[in-house]
């Protein structure tokens, strides 16, 4: 069979599991991948940061389901992925993180750029690994591959020295393992109490969160819900998969929204977690009633009772148990009575949501300038309103108003950055979303500040032809920060709280794409409507009122022991 070198077989192993991209910023101890990825299929995409490729590997794995495939250098390349590492940890992306590393020969000499980077990373990641012999490369990607993917998807990390990657040894002497983890266990017993539990309720409330997604519990889900008639709410990774305008789904379940949630949430005497954790965005499992029931479904059992006591807990896989209670409903010829049992909680719940899109269609439909920005947000939803549009939203305030505003049709086509809260995911997401679906329109919403980080991004757009349109919603400063101080501390602090007014459609124009500055609330559609139809990369400047305090900015006050004096 002759030679092969290490760099030849991290890309023969990624081909094998039928890798397409690869997010990556070159650097010399990864150029043996390089040079086998030259002449390969796989689409080598390199960014302006490597902080911006691993977070378009992770929004790639996020869409796809499958691991994302970043490839950084050593040292600095390394440290630069991390934030979007962590940010993958927390969010539990299925992504696979590939370094290069100081040559074994040269560690402890000083070398250029030597670090001891798997200790550093090792608690952001479900895995670690370091291969030091160049015929085990495609082991150790197996490895890393099935543990991203498998179980609770998270990023694992891959590190493999120079000099095994440029090495070369007999073909013959490497072994090539492939295997599949289906991760589809179920709890028969735990179906057979779950839909028990449903018959004692009287208020019920599903809440379908990431686990949902991951285990592609769509179709499952939506025939459940059909036939008990549970009313339902999605989270995170899970908005969608029951669609948002199906008359059973009250939308998000972030506390923030207005809709349903608050009255569900104080009002539900049984609660069924599917794939969703007991986080920040449950309060802690505080935002339920103490006497209420909580069932718990989840494929790793020890996330199961984080924060409160879980009455019925469930390890098991979503779509699988979701088809067994199914059965269960169906055997029993129960589905009927359930939906005659909740329809005067669905009527509730349906009053509560329109009271409170009422309390919040003042500012939705404010004719102010600057442009309120729930105005913005909302104005955005209207437009992207095909099924397969895809939505980005980065940001600290922005974020929460594009939470609060958008309508997801269909999974995976809605994105934010998670629990981890990180700022500059906007671009790379948006970017990977065009990767991912390049027949849907794609639009960024973020805020002034978030676009700062990976601002160069748009280079990247434009060199690589990835037409997203972004929409800032610049109120010339940090408002989640700006509000946050003026409510604990009673004044903000100009430094640290205000950017000042930059013209970020005119440093996009300058960059070879798309730019345009929107001031009023009427000239958002026309605005947004020329921005697509530019076919290029394109920037909407568009300048908001600094004054409204999002929902999300009052729970920063909040939290943290200082109050200010």
């Amino acid at each position: 069979m002759g030679n092969t070198s290490g760099g030849e077989l991290v890309v023969e192993a990624l081909r094998a599991r039928d890798v397409s991209h690869i997010f990556s910023i070159s650097g010399g101890h990864i150029n043996p991948i390089y040079l086998h990825l030259e002449d390969s299929p796989i689409e080598l995409l390199t960014t302006r940061h490597e902080q911006a490729a691993v977070f378009m590997a992770e929004a790639f794995g996020r869409m796809t389901r499958r691991p994302g495939v970043a490839l950084v250098t050593a040292g600095p390349g390394f440290t630069n992925a991390l934030s979007a590492v962590a940010n993958a940890h927390l969010a539990n992306s299925p992504l696979l993180l590939i370094s290069g590393a100081v040559g074994v020969g040269s560690e402890e000499r000083l070398d250029l750029q030597d670090m001891h980077q798997g200790p550093v990373i090792a608690p952001m990641v479900k895995r670690a690994l370091v291969c030091h012999r160049t015929e085990r490369i495609p082991e150790y990607l197996d490895l890393a591959w099935r543990t991203a993917s498998s179980g609770r998807p998270g990023p694992v990390y891959l590190e493999i020295p120079a000099d095994v990657l440029g090495a070369e040894v007999d073909a013959a002497s490497v072994t090539r393992p492939h295997t599949e983890i289906p991760s589809r266990a179920v709890d028969r017993q735990g179906a057979h109490d779950l839909v028990a539990a449903l018959e004692q309720a009287e208020r019920p409330l599903v809440i379908a969160g990431s686990g949902a997604w991951y285990a592609d519990a769509g179709a499952e889900l939506t025939r459940f819900v059909t036939e008990t008639g549970v009313p339902t709410f999605t989270l995170s990774q899970g908005r969608g998969l029951l669609p948002d305008p199906h008359p059973l789904c009250f939308e998000s379940s972030l506390p923030f929204r207005p809709g349903a949630i608050s009255a569900a949430d104080a009002g539900a005497d049984l609660v069924v977690l599917l794939g969703s954790r007991l986080s920040l965005f449950h309060a802690f499992g505080g935002l339920f009633r103490p006497d209420a029931r909580i069932v718990q479904v989840d494929t790793e059992p020890e996330e199961i009772g984080r924060n409160r006591s879980i009455d019925l807990p469930i390890a098991s896989d979503v779509r699988e148990l979701l088809a067994e209670c199914s059965a269960h409903v169906a055997a029993a010829g129960v589905a009927e009575k359930l939906r005659n049992r909740f329809s005067g909680w669905i009527a509730d719940l349906e009053k509560a949501a329109t009271e409170a899109r009422h309390q919040v269609s003042a500012m939705r439909e404010s004719d102010a300038a600057p442009i309120h920005p729930l105005r913005l947000t909302s104005e955005v939803d209207a437009f992207m309103d095909r099924e397969d549009d895809v939505v980005v939203a980065d940001g600290g305030d922005t974020q929460v108003w594009m939470g609060m505003a958008r309508t997801v049709r269909q999974p995976g086509h809605y994105l934010d950055s998670g629990l981890y809260g990180c700022l500059g995911v906007g671009l790379p997401y948006a970017h990977a979303a065009r990767l991912a679906h390049p027949r849907s329109r794609v639009c960024l919403v973020t805020g002034d500040g978030s676009i700062g980080f990976n601002f160069m991004e748009f280079e990247t757009a434009v060199r690589k032809g990835l037409n997203v349109v972004t929409v800032i919603a610049n109120d010339c400063g940090w408002g989640m920060i700006r509000h946050s101080q003026r409510l604990k501390l009673g004044h903000s602090i100009d430094e640290g709280a205000e950017i000042g007014r930059v013209p970020y459609h005119d440093l996009v124009s300058a960059l070879g794409g798309y730019g345009a500055l929107v001031e009023r609330p009427e000239d958002l559609a026309p605005a947004l409507e020329d921005a697509f139809a530019s076919g290029l990369p394109a920037c909407l400047n568009v300048m908001t009122d600094p004054e409204p305090i999002s929902p999300g900015s009052v729970a920063l006050a909040m939290v943290g022991g200082y109050k200010g004096g």
